[in-house]
């Protein structure tokens, strides 16, 4: 037993190194993903018990769209049917009219892909 504990002890540590890696990586992406934030920051909040012009985006990720209270919706949100998703994010913040027509919301498009998953990490740690 000591021998297999020995010869599995190297596997162990890359992966231990592999996980603090990712998780560098992460908070990396989150941080420049903060960055990018700073476009979207003067209507929507991080403070998950007040809205701005926009809805708080505190636990966006995987959130049905329009379904947070105390904010008024464009009827089209409202009735799109959809989930912030990772890609319906990106579609979003790339293009909002064409993922929602009608909808109320204006913003300069954020369509560089690799900004886009900076932001998408950023959100998913509110």
């Amino acid at each position: 037993m000591k021998k297999i504990m020995l010869k599995l002890l190297p596997a162990v540590a890359v992966v231990g190194m592999m996980a603090t890696s990712v998780q560098a990586d992460e908070a990396a992406m989150a941080a420049a993903g903060a960055e990018v934030f700073k476009r979207c920051q003067a209507c929507h909040s991080t403070d998950s018990s007040k809205n701005a012009f926009g809805p708080s985006l505190v636990g966006v990720v995987g959130r049905e769209a329009a379904s947070l209270p105390r904010f008024a919706y464009s009827e089209a949100l409202k009735e799109s049917g959809i989930v912030w998703t990772e890609d319906n994010l990106r579609k979003w913040v790339a293009d909002n009219t064409k993922l929602v027509p009608g909808t109320r919301m204006r913003h300069v498009a954020i369509s560089d892909a690799a900004e886009q998953d900076y932001l998408i990490a950023y959100l998913k740690t509110l």
